[in-house]
């Protein structure tokens, strides 16, 4: 049993957004004080991970008010908003979470994101760990980044026992995708993909934020006027988790056509509720899939998601079978109380 830690946790404000990464994070704040370890949420204001001068200068004041012997703990999300102060995240032994890196993020021009990318390579440099959620990850840190695979710890998401979805129970089939309405989750492309099916009965509920980015939320329900989908297609904005669930009780199919992840909770949720899955091969979200399970496309490619889609959308047989094998994978999925633990090991060390 470890001891008792008094651990910081920074992240940018506020800590309660609707999103996988904050789902992690809460999560793994929970978990540790029910270990009996004290926690301490640092929300930082401003813009992220594109900071502003009001993030940079929080950013710097938290680190002037860490307590004295805490373990300080950095949402990959708000490190680079510490931009100059490399010394002080060394001189802490400051630990970065990585859900994926920022310069991975989709709709970046390629000079913002080789400064990004350089920016974030060498503050990786001064972490002293660095914990990430999948393996993947973990890998294109080491490959991309220049980090030490011995400076690495895994710690992928848990998943909480949930009953199996029992489907629509209509003639149709009900497609549910969850992802905040931002350019790297695709919902463009499973628009587009979809659009082709139109001599099918189906119907998508798409669950996510559209406050990060409103511009391309706009862009995203304008495109679904122009495809002619309005009738098929309902944006239903974040849900906290107990909204959420009717949702994925009543699914018949998970679709989500991003173009990265870090690791995909909402695959898992998916794939631990019995649901067949189509998905893209994006950072880590194929890894969730075996082929018995769902389907993985590769991102972008309208035409090849749009046909592997065709096959689960026009078969309740196809559907029912994959779901069977889904629920088989979700059953091997590790649990909370599990990655806690492994994420607590990691920041002891």
């Amino acid at each position: 049993m470890l001891r008792p830690m008094h651990v910081a946790l920074i992240v940018p404000a506020p800590f309660d957004t609707v999103s996988g990464g904050y789902e992690y994070d809460r999560r793994i704040v929970a978990g540790l004080e029910a270990q009996g370890h004290t926690v301490s949420v640092v929300a930082l204001p401003g813009r992220h991970p594109l900071p502003d001068a009001t993030a940079r200068d929080a950013a710097c004041a938290a680190m002037d008010r860490l307590p004295a012997g805490s373990r300080c703990v950095i949402d990959g999300l708000a490190l680079p908003a510490f931009e100059g102060l490399d010394d002080a995240l060394a001189a802490r032994g400051a630990i970065g979470l990585i859900h994926h890196p920022t310069a991975a993020e989709t709709g970046l021009d390629a000079d913002l994101r080789g400064r990004q990318h350089a920016l974030e390579r060498r503050l990786f440099g001064r972490l002293r760990r660095l914990i990430v959620t999948s393996e993947h990850t973990g890998e294109s840190l080491a490959a991309g980044f220049g980090v030490d695979p011995t400076r690495i710890d895994i710690v992928v998401p848990g998943t909480d026992d949930a009953p199996r979805s029992a489907g629509s129970g209509g003639a149709g089939c009900a497609i549910l995708s969850v992802g905040t309405l931002i350019p790297r989750k695709g919902h463009d492309v499973l628009l587009r993909a979809l659009a082709r099916l139109f001599d099918l009965d189906w119907s998508l509920t798409i669950v996510g934020s559209p406050d990060p980015d409103p511009v391309h939320a706009a862009g995203l329900r304008a495109l679904t006027e122009e495809l002619g989908l309005t009738r098929q297609v309902r944006f239903a904005g974040a849900l906290d988790p107990a909204a959420l669930d009717p949702l994925w009780r009543g699914a018949d199919l998970f679709a989500l056509a991003t173009h990265h992840e870090g690791y995909g909770m909402a695959i898992g949720e998916a794939l631990k509720r019995g649901l067949p899955v189509a998905v893209t091969a994006g950072g880590a979200a194929a890894a969730l899939v075996g082929p018995e399970a769902g389907v993985v496309c590769q991102p972008a490619d309208q035409e090849q998601i749009s046909k592997a889609m065709r096959r689960l959308v026009f078969s309740r047989t196809l559907r029912q079978e994959m779901g069977e094998a889904a629920w088989q994978t979700g059953r091997a999925l590790p649990n909370w109380t599990q990655q806690v633990d492994g994420f607590a090991t990691a920041v002891a060390a």
